[in-house]
């Protein structure tokens, strides 16, 4: 009876340490959620992608919808090879095969975080949004991402970037050098937020992206890709 009551109380001691030292946040989050990555099961395999304490904003919005399972069960819907692969939208559960998808949300807009440290390079996770002709501040989507697969670049070919779409506007030598190795999507930097890179499993994406589609405009996968379930897991190194 002595031990019971010990181990009881040991117990009770150790539950008590963990929710006192692990605050619920006013959004529904834990203060030891803010630092987790999420692992993301797809029917093409699974990713996990890191995100950035410099976009909180978006951050705490991906860690509360994957959490409580908002992202379970949606599409990809949208692909687009040697560019980007898209999901989030909750329309996408049950849609009929003539549904045209990417208007769904939860109801509201995050402010763009637009960061100088984040570029859309290979495996960048990023906010999709509405055209500037509605959005002039560039706000995200409260659900949808998008991941990069993009391309490898050339110094010619970014050089005729800077010149003809970015209208002048010079890509920093650091970009430069990833968009040359890694690849990305330069065309898209400062004008969608970037919050979050895959730090495994990138050659999932690659899966996704080579799925045969409807082509333009809808761009949606013959054979659904679909997300299972997101995960909050233990950073690793």
């Amino acid at each position: 009876m002595i031990i019971k009551k010990c181990l009881t109380g040991t117990l009770l001691g150790l539950l008590f340490c963990f929710f006192s030292c692990n605050p619920r946040l006013s959004n529904g989050l834990r203060v030891h959620d803010l630092q987790k990555d999420v692992e993301i099961f797809t029917t093409k395999g699974a990713l996990t992608v890191r995100l950035s304490d410099s976009t909180p904003l978006h951050r705490d919005n991906f860690l509360r919808l994957a959490k409580s399972g908002f992202y379970d069960s949606v599409l990809f819907h949208r692909v687009i090879r040697n560019f980007m692969v898209q999901s989030g939208d909750p329309d996408s559960r049950r849609p009929k095969d003539s549904t045209t998808l990417g208007s769904g949300d939860p109801g509201y807009t995050i402010p763009a975080e637009f960061r100088s440290s984040l570029f859309h390079k290979k495996g960048a996770l990023a906010a999709a949004r509405t055209g500037d002709d509605v959005n002039p501040t560039k706000s995200s989507s409260g659900s949808q991402f998008y991941i990069v697969q993009g391309k490898v670049f050339t110094d010619a070919g970014l050089d005729s970037l800077e010149t003809g779409r970015l209208k002048g506007r010079k890509i920093p030598a650091e970009y430069r050098s990833v968009y040359k190795t890694l690849g990305g999507t330069p065309h898209l930097d400062q004008n969608y937020t970037v919050f979050g890179q895959v730090v495994k499993g990138l050659a999932v994406i690659d899966s996704i992206a080579a799925s045969p589609t409807s082509g333009p405009p809808r761009d949606r996968p013959s054979k659904e890709v679909r997300i299972l379930k997101m995960k909050l897991v233990r950073r690793t190194p």
